[in-house]
C-alpha cells in the first residue's frame, strides 16, 4: 500500500498535478486572508470602481509575473535562446518547437495562480460588487424617481458599506447586491469554464504540434529534470574543487585542514588580481576561469614571489 501510494505521488509530481493543487489551495487562501484584513470598500463616488478593479485584477497579474519569475526553465530558455554571444548560434526547427513547448508549460504553470484568484474573487463577489455598485441601474425602483442624479449616485456607492439607510433602500441595496453577487459569480463560473476548455485544448494541440511521440516526450522530460539534477551535483562539487585548489596557491593551505604547516602571505598584486571577478566565458577560443580569485593566483610561477612561512608546533 506503501509503495503503490509513493508512485501515485511520483506520478502527480512529474505530470505537475500536485505542484499546480498546491499553488491552488495556497492561492485560495492567501486570497481569503487578502479579503479579511486588507479590503475596505470606500464607498465613494468615482472611487468604488477603481478600487474593487484594482484588487481583483492588480493581485493576478502579479502572480502572473511571480509565475514565469520562479520558474527555473523560462531563465533556461532565455539563457539558451536570447543570448547575444558571437558568434551566434544556429538554431535549428526542432530547438524552436521544443522551446515552444517548453515555453507552453511554463505558461500553464505560470496562470494557475492568477486564474484562481480571479476565479475565488469573482465567486466570492466582494470586489465585484464593490466596483460595479454605482453602475447599478435603479430606474425601475419608484423611491429613486425623485432622487437627482449626484444623490443617486452617493446612495449606490454607499451599498457595499451596509450604512444605516430608510426601510425602502434597504430593500433596494438587498436586490442589488444579490444581482452583484449572481453577476460576479457567472462570470467566475464562465472563467473556470473558459480556463479548463483552453487546457485540454492546449495540451491536445502540444501533442498534436509536437515533434515527439508520447514515449519521446516523457523521455524527453524524463531526460531534462535529470540531466538539471545532474548538472547542479557535478557543479557544485567542480566549483569546490577548483575554489579549493586556487584558495592553497593563494594562501597555502586548505580551508578545515588541521594540520597547517605552511602559509603564504598574498602580495598586493594578488589583492589587487582577486578583487576583479574573471568568470565570463565568451567566443570559442576564449578560456574562462569562473572564479573570482584572479588569474595570477593560477599561476606557477607567483609561487616564487612570495615566500612560504613554516608554522612550527
Amino acid at each position: 500500500m506503501s509503495r503503490g501510494l509513493n508512485n501515485t505521488v511520483s506520478s502527480l509530481q512529474r505530470s505537475g498535478t500536485l505542484i499546480n493543487s498546491l499553488i491552488a489551495a495556497l492561492t485560495i487562501g492567501g486570497q481569503q486572508l487578502f479579503s479579511s484584513f486588507t479590503f475596505k470598500c470606500p464607498c465613494q463616488i468615482g472611487k468604488n470602481f477603481y478600487y474593487g478593479s484594482a484588487f481583483l485584477v492588480i493581485p493576478a497579474l502579479i502572480l502572473l509575473v511571480a509565475g514565469y519569475a520562479l520558474r527555473s526553465q523560462t531563465w533556461t530558455i532565455a539563457g539558451e535562446y536570447c543570448i547575444c554571444v558571437p558568434p551566434p548560434r544556429r538554431i535549428s526547427l526542432l530547438e524552436r518547437k521544443l522551446a515552444c513547448l517548453r515555453f507552453f508549460s511554463i505558461t500553464g504553470r505560470a496562470l494557475v495562480a492568477p486564474l484562481t484568484w480571479l476565479a475565488v474573487t469573482l465567486l466570492t463577489g466582494t470586489y465585484y460588487e464593490c466596483a460595479a455598485s454605482e453602475f447599478t441601474s435603479v430606474d425601475h425602483y419608484p423611491v429613486f424617481h425623485n432622487i437627482s442624479a449626484s444623490k443617486r449616485k452617493e446612495i449606490l456607492a454607499g451599498f457595499p458599506c451596509c450604512k444605516s439607510a430608510p426601510a425602502d433602500i434597504i430593500l433596494v441595496r438587498d436586490e442589488v447586491a444579490l444581482l452583484h453577487r449572481y453577476q460576479s459569480q457567472m462570470l467566475g463560473w464562465i472563467l473556470i469554464t473558459l480556463a479548463t476548455t483552453a487546457v485540454l485544448v492546449s495540451c491536445c494541440l502540444a501533442r498534436c504540434c509536437s515533434p515527439l511521440t508520447s514515449l519521446q516526450h516523457h523521455y524527453w522530460t524524463t531526460h531534462l529534470c535529470n540531466e538539471r539534477e545532474l548538472f547542479e551535483k557535478a557543479a557544485e562539487q567542480h566549483s569546490r574543487l577548483l575554489i579549493t585548489q586556487r584558495i592553497k596557491k593563494l594562501f597555502g593551505f586548505i580551508p578545515g585542514t588541521e594540520d597547517v604547516k605552511h602559509i603564504r602571505i598574498p602580495s598586493c598584486q594578488d589583492w589587487k588580481d582577486i578583487s576583479v571577478p574573471s568568470f565570463l566565458c565568451i567566443g570559442d577560443n576564449l578560456q574562462g576561469h569562473y572564479s573570482f580569485l584572479g588569474d595570477r593566483v593560477d599561476e606557477d610561477n607567483e609561487e616564487g614571489k612570495s615566500g612560504d612561512i613554516e608554522l612550527k608546533s
